[in-house]
């Protein structure tokens, strides 16, 4: 039963400075293009100035063997690990630091980043209770059973939140490994009541579970050379930075469970029945998704809770995380995916309930195959064996494996927001296997480089996918309403996770939109291109950084960008040019040009007026000779008229005639009859600079194109200029006319020539003469040398 009121979702909304570094700032010009010298890290033996890792990179690893037993009655899931740390550090480590996410979920033991709560208008039954006070243990969170090293000896640890430290009986020295174990329990969330990435969803209707078991063992926190230890709290926000290694994983289930987790499952032929092994032979190497498990053997198994047990057994390589799922629920199904690039071949399949089957059969393991294809191309080769999306009515994404949601209604139906929807998130979730399971950036600290780098990746793959599918982010003109917002709430890209107050448009869509007008418009498509695979390329199973990044960018494109970083990425200044004003000249092409006369003296001597410091220590100092001094040939006329050596009256006024230019013949008139000026004042209201791209409409119909690089703001950050000349009239100038620069107020983008512009003004036009040019010369002014009669 609910009460009858309503819920108040509130959004505190923080002010936050944008990081605008000017090293100018009383100035119009010299802030928005200066370098990014002074805010990006310097270079050093492990990342170079170019972007790539230096000669002295280095990263740890970690491998693990674990054993999971899931107990679907009590809704716990009991685990032990052995993990084998490797130090390829130049530090001595005498404690390490390993994540336990699950105590989010814990009232005694989350992170607790609180944030400010007001009374609300309507709630629920369920949402109303009285506040617990002192706070009680609901019981979630994870249990350590014990901690030990290798032969068994406990090992001291301490647990801070979601962070636990180990401290080492010995120092951990470069080179050395380290085994120890871990044994631990936790009560599995129901995710749809509680939140969070991992847990299980309870079907009332069915009375089946369906597991997501995600951030569910005990994890390495990366050490790096930029950071020292990645101990950063888990909020539930900021993603993770993890460590590469092997796993070896054995998950102990209800035997008729269907089990999908990282890597390749290594006893098919134990857990499956002949004819679901048979089909799966057949799937890898299909063309079309085959069902493994068909619809008819999942609808079976919901009606029968099997109290036998199996055991899946998987591993994977060089991953920096595992997942996996399990539900009697599951429909299956598979097809091989050939990677062109190195001719790999990936099992691509999914996992699905009955709820979404007529979504899920139709187009799920299609889009993983069409995504990983993609990717490969704008990045690097998909490395892996297997890539599986699972729907869960949620979205989020690990090594080889990824939930999604996309259900259909009772009958099968579905809206096509939905099927959208699904594929979306289907192309973004697999995605996240390049960034950042693989370009294995530090999403905690910047969620910028894995979700905003690869939903700009996932744009280019929806893209490729249906020329019209309704892409929400990246396309310029989708951020605008997001810059459009008071500073107030606004941060730039360049902020921690935990205070950004619009996460979505921060982290995803403005670094998405601003790379994809990078590709289109700034940098054209192949030069970005081949910058990005470079990126990827270098990157691939490393730590980057953004610095990284950028300097990777500019390094293989031979752009300049830091402008483009400084201002999208460090600052919050929409992007807002407008059209302040048209001034139109016509050519007047029958005045004839009136020589001008120039009245001037002869030159007096050039020699300083002031005597400075150092020429006057020079002149007394005995051990100094002047050439001119030693070598008589050197002393010219110039040397004695600087002397006074020399006598020239530069007081007598001489006079002389310029007539460089003449009047037009009849053949050029001709020609610039119909030649009309145009001069276009620019105001940047928005603060951001970016290209102006300009449409010309003429009266006869046609129109021209024009683009000039945002370099024409740079000894004029406010207003700028430009002047074109056509032989036809213009009717009408549209700036930005594919919206393609993010421009958030398009209303003063357009100009008609409608008669009220400014100016009705001529300019005159005159043929050139030519003449021979004297380098050096006077341009026929007298010099002091003839004035005074002497040639040496």
């Amino acid at each position: 039963m609910k009460l009858k009121v309503t819920v108040l979702s509130v959004f505190t909304c923080v002010g936050l400075t944008a990081q605008n570094i000017q090293n100018n700032p009383g100035s119009n010009h010299g802030n928005k293009f200066e370098q990014l010298g002074t805010i990006l890290p310097t270079p050093n033996i492990y990342r170079t100035a170019s972007g790539s890792p230096g000669h002295g990179y280095w990263q740890n690893r970690a491998d693990y063997n674990i054993s999971a037993y899931l107990d679907e009655d009590k809704r716990n899931l009991k685990g032990s690990e052995t993990i084998t740390y490797y130090n390829n550090s130049p530090d001595d480590l005498d404690y390490i630091w390993l994540q336990l996410d699950e105590n989010q979920g814990s009232t005694l033991n989350k992170a607790d980043y609180a944030t400010s709560t007001t009374l609300p208008k309507i709630s629920t039954d369920q949402q109303l209770k009285t506040t617990d006070l002192p706070v009680k243990d609901n019981g979630y969170g994870v249990h350590l059973e014990k901690v030990t090293d290798e032969s068994g000896t406990p090992l001291h640890y301490t647990v801070n939140k979601t962070m636990m430290r180990i401290d080492l009986p010995k120092v951990l020295k470069k080179g050395e490994k380290l085994v120890f174990k871990v044994d631990w329990n936790y009560n599995i969330p129901n995710r749809i009541k509680m939140g969070g990435r991992g847990g299980y969803e309870n079907f009332p209707e069915d009375g089946n579970d369906l597991y997501t078991m995600t951030q569910w063992y005990p994890r390495m926190c990366v050490y790096s050379d930029f950071q020292g230890w990645q101990n950063h709290q888990f909020t539930g926000r900021g993603e993770f930075a993890l460590v590469f290694g092997n796993f070896k994983v054995s998950m102990n289930v209800p035997a008729d469970h269907i089990v999908g987790g990282t890597g390749e499952c290594k006893n098919y032929d134990q857990v499956l029945t002949s004819d679901q092994l048979s089909r799966y032979r057949k799937a890898e190497s299909a063309n079309e998704p085959i069902e493994i498990v068909t619809l008819e053997e999942a609808k079976k198994a919901e009606k029968n809770h099997s109290k036998q047990r199996k055991t899946w057994t998987f591993e994977a390589n060089d991953v920096r995380d595992f997942a996996w799922t399990a539900s009697r629920k599951f429909v299956w199904d598979g097809m091989r995916v050939v990677i062109p690039e190195n001719n790999n071949k990936v099992m691509a399949m999914s996992f699905y309930p009955k709820e979404a089957y007529a979504l899920y059969r139709k187009l799920s393991t299609k889009a993983v195959a069409h995504t990983i294809k993609t990717y490969s191309e704008f990045t690097i080769p998909y490395p892996y064996p297997v890539a599986q999306s699972v729907e869960a009515a949620n979205g989020m994404e690990y090594p080889m494996i990824c939930f999604n949601y996309g259900r259909t209604e009772k009958d099968g139906t579905y809206s096509e927001g939905t099927k959208n929807g699904m594929i979306g998130v289907v192309i973004h979730e697999v995605g996240h296997n390049f960034f950042p399971m693989i370009i294995n950036s530090d999403e905690r600290q910047w969620s910028w480089m894995d979700e905003g780098l690869n939903t700009f990746t996932e744009y280019l793959t929806e893209e490729k996918w249906d020329n019209k599918f309704p892409s929400k982010r990246g396309p310029a003109w989708t951020i605008v309403d997001y810059m459009k917002l008071p500073k107030d709430q606004l941060e730039p890209i360049m902020s921690n996770s935990e205070n950004i107050v619009q996460f979505g448009p921060n982290a995803y869509s403005k670094p998405a939109t601003g790379l994809n007008i990078l590709r289109e418009t700034i940098m054209g498509r192949e030069l970005f291109d081949k910058a990005y695979k470079t990126y990827a390329k270098r990157w691939a199973f490393k730590h980057p950084e953004p610095a990284d990044f950028f300097r990777t960018m500019e390094d293989a494109s031979g752009e300049d960008l830091d402008w483009f970083w400084r201002g999208w990425f460090y600052g919050t200044d929409p992007v807002d040019i407008a059209i302040d004003k048209v001034s139109i000249a016509s050519a007047d092409l029958d005045t004839v040009p009136t020589p001008k006369e120039v009245k001037y003296n002869v030159d007096k001597p050039l020699k300083n007026d002031f005597e400075d410091i150092s020429k006057i220590r020079n002149k007394e100092d005995k051990n100094i000779t002047f050439y001119v001094d030693k070598d008589k040939e050197a002393q010219d006329f110039y040397y004695r008229y600087d002397r006074g050596q020399e006598k020239v009256d530069n007081n007598k006024e001489y006079s002389t005639k310029t007539e460089n230019m003449t009047a037009l013949d009849k053949k050029d008139k001709e020609k610039f009859k119909n030649m009309t000026a145009y001069q276009i004042d620019f105001l940047n209201k928005g603060g951001l600079v970016m290209p102006i791209i300009l449409e010309f409409t003429f009266e006869d119909g046609s129109k021209l194109y024009d683009k000039s690089s945002a370099q024409i703001w740079r000894l004029n950050e406010q207003k700028v200029s430009k002047t074109y000349y056509f032989d036809k009239k213009i009717k009408s100038i549209q700036l930005d006319p594919m919206r393609e620069t993010a421009d958030i107020d398009t209303s003063n983008n357009y100009w008609s020539n409608d008669g009220s512009s400014s100016g009705s003004s001529k300019f005159q036009v005159f043929k050139q003469k030519q003449q021979e040019a004297v380098r050096g010369g006077a341009n026929g002014k007298i010099n002091p040398m003839q004035a005074a009669g002497k040639n040496k």
